[in-house]
């Protein structure tokens, strides 16, 4: 079959008429069609949901949540709509022009066997995100790590010597155990039945939907949503990348910020995230600071369009540089489908700066790349 970045199927006569000189066009622009089914090259609908890219050695590498089976809603998730499915793991695929993807397997298995187990198919993994560590020569994975109602929130880490894996887990854990965070107060130190802060300090803190983020001096750091999801944490990472390094700073106070993707712009940090409200859509926010600890600076919604202030009934995951394109980033969204979670699509738009220097993603029907060659090495 013809390597695809689309294919949009209206009926088994739209199927018939679909001519090889019209798969060869798509192939040709590699368009994006934000919301249709996304085929990889063996004809499959691209698995990776929640997910990040790494470039690597001229290859994007696309992780994400493997979705499979039915959809249910558990006793324990039917206050907030939590459905789920049987969790699959983390999925793999790669691509040398962001749009023809190859699926390379399961960089990280769950376990069918063992209900005790962190990977168990029972258990949440969620927003997998990997990044190279240039000094180990590791590739190293993130990712939410939870109990079925959501109660354990735990980061996970994994590694692999290949960037397709298979990822060895070493185990989950709340971060920044016994430290306080670079802004704390008096007042955050006040144990109180509403200082989430204060009553996680001895056995670590929340985090659930989290992403990566290395600077350009070689440091890393977790983005996560924290004291049940109303504040994020961004915490440094050891050198090593698998643990927190101890040095950590509260953002969006308060603000109930969720789905966490950062990027680096002439020296300033941009952040994109949605608001709290389960699998149904809201509406983004951004943020800019000099200092990756804060302050933040709120800048508003992102996006422009129909259905923007719903994100496009779709919401954020990452933020892409274009690997060799200098200020050219894409946006990547999920169109969460709560009833059929594992038919839920990928709405990938260009991210571009307006004239007060704000991030604006504006909805295209269908777009491509400009006509260019894709960066070959990092």
């Amino acid at each position: 079959m013809k390597k695809l970045c689309s294919q949009i199927f209206s009926g088994a006569a739209a199927l018939i008429l679909f001519s090889a000189a019209a798969t060869q066009a798509a192939d040709a622009t590699h368009d994006f069609v934000p919301g249709e089914i996304w085929r990889d090259a063996d004809g499959k609908p691209i698995n990776a949901h929640g997910g990040g890219v790494l470039f690597h050695d001229g290859v994007y590498y696309w992780y994400g949540e493997l979705k499979e089976g039915q959809t249910f809603l558990p006793k324990v998730n039917k206050k907030w709509g939590g459905t789920r499915v049987i969790s699959g793991g983390v999925s793999c695929y790669s691509s040398t022009n962001l749009c023809n993807w190859k699926k390379e397997g399961v960089a990280l298995a769950s376990n069918p066997k063992d209900p005790d187990d962190d990977l168990a198919c029972e258990n949440v993994i969620e927003r997998p995100k990997v990044i190279f560590n240039a000094r180990t020569k590791k590739f190293v994975m993130w990712f939410h790590q939870d109990s079925p109602d959501y109660a354990a929130a735990r980061a996970g880490v994994a590694v692999s010597d290949s960037p397709a894996g298979p990822f060895k887990y070493l185990g989950s854990f709340r971060p920044n155990k016994k430290v306080w965070p670079l802004n704390v107060t008096p007042a955050d130190k006040k144990p109180g039945e509403k200082n989430i802060l204060a009553r996680d300090f001895a056995g670590g803190q929340m985090a659930r939907d989290m992403t990566l983020f290395v600077d350009d001096d070689g440091k890393a750091y977790q983005f996560y949503a924290s004291e049940n999801n109303a504040t994020m944490h961004v915490s440094q990472l050891t050198d090593d990348y698998l643990r927190p390094a101890g040095k950590f700073a509260r953002i969006f106070i308060g603000r109930s910020s969720e789905a966490p993707a950062i990027f680096k712009r002439n020296g300033k940090y941009y952040a994109v995230a949605s608001g709290c409200s389960g699998w149904d859509p809201n509406t983004a926010r951004s943020a800019v600071a000099t200092n990756i600890f804060g302050p933040w600076t709120e800048l508003g919604n992102p996006c422009h369009g129909a259905d923007a202030e719903k994100t496009f009934f779709a919401q954020s995951n990452y933020v892409l540089p274009v690997a060799g394109r200098p200020d050219e980033f894409i946006a990547m969204f999920d169109r969460w489908n709560k009833w059929d979670l594992r038919d839920s699509r990928y709405v990938w738009l260009p991210l571009k700066f307006d004239a007060e220097d704000k991030p604006a993603i504006a909805w295209q029907e269908r777009w491509a790349l400009p006509e260019k060659k894709l960066a070959q090495s990092k």
